[in-house]
Order: structure tokens, then sequence, then C-alpha cells
């Protein structure tokens, strides 16, 4: 059946978005949180989406959250709570490519389905000695197909998870433990001793950096405002601080704080936190007057926990 009721897949979807591009030591206490209170897809599909980001609030990446949220809507909604089965129903939902839907339907179902991580490109890459950039679209279907012909019919859960632990923990990044792999033999980047040459990188340009002022504004009360961000765009949904003047009624300079800089896949984003009083007290659906050490209304960048913990 392509859809069906079985928890093992919702667990085992919630890690794989976690994991990518964080690491498991990262990911652990998240994941743990994220399962205690949003257990069943019913949990998360009907929770608010800043009850979701708040689990979220520090991991980064936080369209994945988005996604999570909008896929488990779907599946509860469309679908009556039961879970794609099949690579090609995952693959149609928010989120969720190719070597996710794979990962799933593998470790949880235990069905032969091909995974091609970031793991898995770099042993296929270094073991076939591919001497083109793994991020053009002719390697990534030549990956495909090796890594096609290469997961068993039987037991490919083992075989998947044998090969992106190969990626993790022998034939790393940088310094690659070749003389403890089983497949030097056959090797084609060892045999050329060249296995850190592999798997060719595209020319790096150089970062852009981008510059923003945030407003750390507070009232008589000692509250300090924070305004909620559209969906789209960097920190989507999560609360932050007011980035302009615009519609502020008239601000009282206190201090500037230390500039914070924070790295995004793509930028470099240079943040310049300024100390404001206001006299009056302003309310909208998308403000909230946040009081220190009480709960926050939902999920906020690492650079806003920064400035909080700083005040």
């Amino acid at each position: 059946m392509p859809w069906q009721e079985n928890p093992t897949p919702y667990r085992v979807w919630i890690s794989e978005i976690m994991l990518q591009q964080t690491q498991v030591t990262t990911v652990i206490g998240y994941y743990d949180r994220f399962m205690k209170s949003f257990p069943t897809i019913k949990s998360l599909a009907t929770a608010t989406e800043d009850a979701v980001l708040s689990h979220w609030s520090g991991l980064g990446y936080y369209a994945r959250a988005r996604n999570i949220h909008k896929t488990a809507k779907i599946i509860h909604e469309k679908h009556k709570g039961k879970f794609p089965c099949t690579v090609e129903a995952l693959s149609e939902l928010p989120g969720i490519g190719e070597s996710t839907a794979g990962a799933i339907i593998s470790f949880s179902l235990q069905l032969k389905a091909v995974i091609l991580d970031g793991n898995v490109k770099r042993v296929l890459a270094r073991y076939f000695a591919i001497d083109k950039p793994v991020n053009q679209k002719d390697v990534i279907t030549e990956m495909w197909g090796l890594a096609e012909k290469l997961t068993p019919e039987k037991k490919a859960a083992n075989y998947n998870q044998a090969i992106m632990d190969l990626g993790a923990t022998l034939c790393t990044r940088t310094k690659p433990r070749c003389n403890d792999c089983p497949f030097i033999a056959d090797c084609v980047a060892y045999k050329n001793n060249q296995p850190t040459f592999y798997p060719v990188k595209t020319v790096k340009k150089a970062r852009p950096v981008k510059k923003i002022k945030m407003f750390i504004i507070e009232n008589k009360q000692g509250e300090i405002l924070l305004l909620k961000r559209t969906s789209k765009g960097i920190w989507g949904g999560l609360w932050s601080f007011p980035e302009c003047e615009n519609d502020l009624p008239k601000l009282k300079f206190i201090e500037e704080l230390p500039i914070i800089t924070h790295q995004f896949t793509h930028f470099t984003l240079i943040i310049s936190p300024v100390r404001f009083s206001i006299s009056k007290k302003i309310a909208s659906t998308d403000l909230f007057w946040y009081t220190l050490n009480t709960d926050l209304p939902g999920g906020v960048a690492a650079p806003v926990t920064k400035i909080l913990n700083t005040l």
C-alpha cells in the first residue's frame, strides 16, 4: 500500500530532516525534545508554527521546520494520518528530496531504496575516482546510477547504513582513514594516492557580506519588542527585532551593543544591535512585548538568543 499508519516512518523522517547539514551530536537533544512534544503526525500537524519553530531554535536552516509542519498537515488532513510508503509519494511532499525519501523507506520499512547523501557521494567519488565536480547535473545522474547498482535487493537498509557510516567515520572529508578501510584494494583514489583530491569541487566564490541594524526597543516596564518575521526569507516565521524605524514611534537612544557576525551558507551577516527606549507601547498581532526570563512567543534565531542573553 502506498500509504499506511506506522509510527516508524514518522520518527525516521524527523531524524533524517534534522540531520541534513547538521551533526548527529547536535541533533540528538533537539530530536528528543521534538518527539516528546510532537510524538505523532497529528500532534505535529495541529501544532502552531510558533510551537514548531520554538523547538527548532538554534538548529538552523528553518525552512526544514516549516516544511516538516506543512508535510505533517498534508498527511494528517489529506491522507488521514497515513504516511507515504513509496519514494515517489514521499518525494512529492515539501522538503523531502529523493535521497531523504530513500532513507525513510529503507530504514523504516526495510525495503530497497537508494540513498545519495553527502557521505555516500564522497565514498563513490573516491572509490570510482570521479574526476568532475559532484554538483554537476551529469555527475549527479551518474552517481544515482552507481548507487542504484550497488544497493542490494535484500538488506538494503544494512547496506545504506554501512555506506553512510563509512563516509562518516573512515572516508571523511579531511584526513580519511584509508588504512582502516576494507575497500582500499579496489578504491581508485587510494591506488592513485589521491583520496583527498575527491570529490572534485567547483571553485568557491567569495562569500558576500550583508549588514543590518537591529533595534532593541524597551518600554517603561522593561519589556522588549519582538517582531514576527514573514514566512519567506532568512529566519522565516521566527521572532526577531525590528530592522528599520518605519512605523515606530520616536525612539530614545540608549547604547550600541557588540556587533554580531553570523554565517549563513551563502553569505555572512553583520548585525549591529542598538538599544532604544520607547515611551508609547505599540500593539499588533505581529508584535510581542517580551519580558526577560519568560517564555518566548515562538522560535528565535541564534543571534537573537545571543542578544537576549547579553541583556
